[in-house]
């Protein structure tokens, strides 16, 4: 029997982003394994009943790990489970983790923010991403990135590893479709939200470029309203008080964090979806907009447009004039944001968990072979 080992204990809201890839790919990848293959999810019981992660029964197995992924207890405590399960192939999906697993590994690097946008994370924080990603690398038998331009950013940061990185794209939940008129019609009225409005769904941290978002915004015509849902950190106000200080209460709408069960309907309520991003690994709520049947206008930067192929209007991020051109056309145009919508439709369906999870089983048995 060869065991493979997923470490999910990510796979919770303190990693937003991560977790739902942990979640999506563990989903995927059970129904793919041979009949001599079986698929470990390490998981910390305290956080267990929260996970989503598919039932352990058949090839897939829950093995409990109580230790944080930020504890040094994790260098030897993940190492002693592998040896005791026997497994085959570990795979960590945080650059925080056993350095020395003691068996082969594939690590998955997400992007390089604290690298590419040094300003962003504080000194203790890039010191920390520095060396942890280093060693992580290090460890690592295959690395794994979501995407051709996070695995060329990479391949120039840290050149040795360029020929064990396998980009391997992200995908839609299969939740994110378009919505009944009523499940809309019933978001709406639950948030407060008008017949029209134009959504971003993200953070605020400053690479995600909202500022930019909302000076441009601003210059539109008064009536239409932008919704920002998301975490929001309070370590960066200027948004807030842009819009406070521009008497834009009426027109830009801060929802914060918004529960999985709305965001398809959320998505699919808005008249388009804005995402003006200096940087992403992958750029997945572009493609969660998309399979919702809403249109998109995004950033001409890094992923995104990879992610979004032909099915988007672009703009220059640091550019506000062209922001606001770009979104001025498409909320006056109707015929234009029938035909992205269904563009969107088609690029979405290009990627699918399904596709993410072969690709993955491929390497671990590519590394297994060789063992």
């Amino acid at each position: 029997m060869t065991t493979y080992a997923l470490d999910a204990r990510t796979a919770t809201d303190h990693f937003p982003g991560i977790g739902r890839y942990v979640r999506n790919l563990a989903r995927a990848l059970a129904p793919q394994l041979a009949a001599d293959e079986r698929l470990l999810l390490l998981v910390d019981p305290r956080q267990e009943a929260e996970l989503e992660l598919p039932p352990g029964e058949g090839q897939i197995r829950h093995v409990p790990l109580p230790v944080s992924p930020f504890s040094l207890r994790q260098q030897w405590a993940v190492r002693r489970l592998l040896r005791a399960e026997r497994v085959s192939v570990y795979h960590s999906t945080y650059y925080l983790m056993p350095y020395w697993p003691g068996v082969p590994t594939v690590l998955t690097v997400y992007d390089l923010i604290p690298q590419r946008f040094p300003r962003t994370v504080s000194l203790q924080a890039r010191l920390l991403a520095g060396v942890a990603t280093r060693l992580a690398l290090r460890a690592a038998d295959r690395v794994v990135t979501i995407s051709e331009a996070s695995r060329a950013d990479l391949a120039q940061t840290y050149p040795r590893v360029a020929g064990r990185v396998t980009a391997i794209p992200l995908a839609p939940d299969p939740a994110f479709a378009p919505q009944p008129p009523a499940v809309e019609s019933e978001l709406r009225q639950r948030y407060a939200l008008p017949p029209r409005f134009t959504l971003y769904l993200g953070s605020n941290k400053p690479h995600k470029n909202l500022l930019r978002l909302v000076e441009a915004w601003a210059t539109l015509p008064a009536e239409e309203v932008l919704v920002i849902a998301g975490a929001w950190d309070r370590r960066y106000p200027a948004v807030r008080h842009y819009v406070a200080s521009h008497g834009l209460g009426e027109r830009v709408r801060f929802l914060g964090p918004v529960t999985e069960a709305d965001l398809a309907a959320l998505y699919s309520a808005a008249t388009l979806f804005v995402f003006p991003s200096l940087y992403e690994g992958f750029g997945l709520p572009v493609i969660e907009a998309m399979a919702s049947g809403t249109p998109v206008a995004c950033s001409d930067r890094s992923s995104l447009p990879e992610a979004a192929g032909d099915a988007a209007l672009f703009f220059d991020p640091e550019d506000a004039g062209a922001i606001a051109a770009t979104l001025r056309r498409l909320l006056a145009d109707q015929t234009l944001r029938a035909g992205l919508r269904q563009r969107g439709l088609e690029q979405a369906d290009r990627f699918s968990w399904t596709r993410t999870a072969a690709a993955t089983l491929a390497l671990y048995r590519d590394l297994t072979a060789a063992t």
